[in-house]
């Protein structure tokens, strides 16, 4: 049986982040949860719920998710998978059997949850988000003949892999990192499609108009980045 740990970057979460954890199969080893700067009930709820715990006092999801990469670092057991999954309820966390499905099967490396438009839930993508995505995709096709379609948050990789990708993005820029670094060391890659449904909350990125501006140029900026380095 493969040793497969989750992440998860929660920004005040209290309302949705007991309903994730619940979800998540059994077959995982760890849900690590990062509560990033929360003013809320995070911490406690989630510890409730059975998650590992972390505090991440800088604000960012890049951040958090380092934060949750080095408390893995330190384990002397490492895990073979590392899923990512936010921590707002939008994703259907028992999906996860779909997205670490291509690992175990098919030996790939990466793995992510693209959010279809057929399997959407009305509203729970904002124009921006849609746009960007598009963007981003398309610039990806065009200078590294990528297949990606999404940048969606839940994704899952070989431990080795991610540990190679030495990630480095801080905040709005981590997903589409991830994504270059998996093309420009020629990891093996696929996409599945997942649900997605309205988020609990307000999104502290797409839902603010400095958080969509913010992410876009990020997004970009890693892109042109990776494309004349």
């Amino acid at each position: 049986m493969s040793n497969i740990q989750v992440i998860i970057p929660a920004y005040n979460e209290e309302r949705a982040i007991a309903n994730v954890i619940k979800e998540i199969p059994n077959t995982v080893s760890e849900i690590i949860v990062i509560s990033n700067n929360s003013t809320d009930n995070t911490i406690k709820v989630a510890t409730t719920a059975g998650a590992t715990v972390l505090s991440e006092n800088r604000k960012g999801y890049g951040y958090a998710c380092l934060k949750g990469m080095e408390y893995i670092s330190n384990q002397e057991i490492k895990p073979d998978i590392v899923v990512f999954l936010d921590g707002d309820y939008s994703d259907y966390p028992h999906e996860l059997t779909q997205i670490i499905a291509p690992i175990l099967d098919d030996n790939i490396d990466f793995v992510v949850g693209s959010r279809v438009a057929r399997l959407r839930e009305k509203h729970s993508m904002t124009p921006q988000q849609i746009f960007g995505n598009w963007l981003a995709t398309t610039l990806m096709k065009t200078f590294f003949n990528a297949t990606f379609t999404d940048l969606g948050p839940f994704r899952a990789i070989k431990y080795e892999k991610l540990v190679a990708l030495n990630m480095e993005d801080k905040t709005y820029g981590w997903t589409v990192e991830m994504q270059l670094k998996v093309l420009k060391q020629k990891m093996s890659y696929v996409e599945i499609p997942v649900r997605y449904k309205n988020r609990i909350g307000v999104s502290k990125v797409s839902g603010t108009v400095k958080g969509s501006i913010m992410a876009g140029v990020k997004i970009i900026g890693w892109i042109f980045k990776y494309t004349f380095k």
